[in-house]
């Protein structure tokens, strides 16, 4: 049984083989990688149909064959014209231009062939070339690479300036401690700093041999008045008496010691050796002269305190150079800031600096804004956002469409039938994602709003195609095959 199995499948190998290089031979399903094979590739690219037209293939995939121009339906390249001689167009058919590489459009060919990578050539037909800088793109590359399309509006463009800023002391709202004589503190009320003290509040206890000087005149003076009164003296003389006791009383005053003080003083009739100091204004300690107060010896105009009342706070926002133009005092704004997401403060421009900073070149403009409720604290990084008005009636176009090159900017308007022009634009102001064009654009043009790269640098690269094609039909010894500079 194992004897005549061999001979059996020795007998079905041979028969396969045969049969196998018979139909790879003949090859009746026209496989284009078989005729490679046996030599004959040259043979099929010229072959033509019974009435002698040009038939077409791809240059991807060779057994995709056509018998008129068209696209792949397998890659979605244009077919090309099988290799040979190629017939002189009838009339109504499409002509010609040249020829170009499918992967390199940069090589260009006067007649069909391969390219450097061994890829049949593409024909450029000459109705997809323009005069105007126009471009001509297939419906597959429109699909492929989701162009999208939006038509220009008109309407009106607001402008909002969005800044950083530090939140600061109110400086109206800010007052110095000092004392107008001099003298020793013997006992600190407030030591530290970030306390809330409200006007009127004792803020130390100081000796001052000057206050207790004034203090016995008052008090000598007061005690004057009252005998020349009991004694019925000469009017005169109470007269020049009580205008003692004034200026003794207005001295007291103009050392900061209170009415209440000074009254405590005329009923008590005994001299204080220290005097309370207390608070001029409402608000927090920001800031304190030393560690320590008590046994200090203080001088006049010396600054021992600073006071803030933090109900009122400014933001110092930079503002760039291009958005000075919008600002003025009076403006209104609106702040945020990171520990309260969601809420948002109104504030004024109350004060723009004279000049910019030489560092950052910004301009610092202090906004006020109201902080009843103290969640605001100095310090605090801001966000400001300032809205304009700025431009009524204007052609408006989404940033993304317009093509920044240099000193040029560029938009790409969609003509229809699968055309679109570069167009050279004149900006106008920005605001967030919308631009406004100036010049360059009509009310109802459609203009390209993704992939529009790839279109302009089809432009580009078509115009330069367009220029060699010229200086060839000046220069007839210009080689047939050429690499073009795409650096434009």
């Amino acid at each position: 049984m194992t004897n005549l199995r061999s001979p059996i499948s020795l007998l079905l190998g041979i028969a396969l083989g045969v049969g196998g290089c018979a139909l790879a031979v003949w090859n009746p399903f026209g496989w284009a990688q078989i005729d490679r094979l046996l030599g004959r590739s040259h043979e099929l690219h010229q072959l033509s149909d019974s009435s002698g037209n040009t038939l077409y293939t791809c240059g991807m995939h060779p057994h995709v064959v056509q018998d008129e121009p068209g696209t792949c339906p397998i890659c979605g390249m244009n077919l090309v014209p099988m290799s040979g001689s190629t017939p002189e167009p009838a009339s109504g058919e499409r002509r010609i231009l040249y020829w170009r590489a499918p992967m390199d459009p940069s090589y260009m060919s006067d007649e069909p062939g391969k390219s450097p990578m061994g890829m049949d050539l593409v024909p450029v037909y000459e109705d997809e070339t323009s005069t105007d800088g126009s471009v001509r793109v297939s419906p597959s590359f429109l699909q492929n690479f989701a162009v999208r399309t939006t038509e220009v509006l008109v309407g009106s463009l607001p402008i909002e300036i969005r800044t950083v800023g530090i939140l600061a002391h109110n400086d109206e709202q800010t007052v110095s401690v000092n004392t107008k004589f001099e003298g020793w503190i013997e006992e600190a009320r407030v030591n530290n700093v970030g306390e809330h003290v409200a006007k009127g509040d004792v803020l130390f206890e100081i000796y001052s041999p000057e206050l207790v000087t004034t203090q016995r005149e008052y008090l000598a003076a007061m005690d004057y008045v009252e005998r020349l009164k009991s004694n019925d003296a000469y009017p005169e003389a109470i007269e020049r008496a009580e205008s003692l006791l004034k200026s003794t009383r207005e001295r007291l005053r103009y050392w900061d010691v209170s009415d209440e003080q000074i009254e405590g003083l005329r009923e008590s009739k005994q001299v204080n050796r220290t005097v309370a100091f207390v608070s001029p204004a409402s608000g927090s300690v920001v800031a304190k002269i030393s560690d320590s107060f008590e046994g200090m010896r203080v001088t006049p105009g010396m600054t021992l305190l600073k006071i803030a009342d933090h109900a009122t706070l400014w933001v110092e926002a930079e503002f760039y150079e291009r958005d000075i133009r919008y600002l003025r005092e009076g403006q209104r704004a609106t702040v945020e800031v990171d520990a309260f997401p969601g809420r948002r403060w109104a504030g004024t421009i109350r004060l723009l600096r004279p000049a910019l900073n030489p560092e950052t070149r910004t301009l610092t403009a202090f906004i006020e804004v109201a902080n009843s409720d103290l969640k605001l604290r100095p310090q605090m990084y801001a966000n400001v956002y300032i809205r304009v008005a700025g431009a009524s009636d204007a052609l408006i176009v989404p940033a993304q469409a317009v093509l920044h090159s240099g000193e040029r900017a560029v938009v790409i308007v969609a003509k229809g039938n699968g055309l679109f022009e570069p167009r050279e634009v004149q900006l106008g102001i920005s605001s967030g994602d919308q631009q406004q064009v100036t010049d360059g654009l009509f009310p109802g043009d459609k203009i390209v709003v993704s992939s529009q790269f790839l279109i302009d640098s089809e432009s580009n690269l078509k115009a330069a195609i367009s220029q060699i094609l010229s200086d060839r039909g000046s220069e007839s010894d210009q080689p047939a095959r050429m690499r073009m500079d795409t650096q434009n």
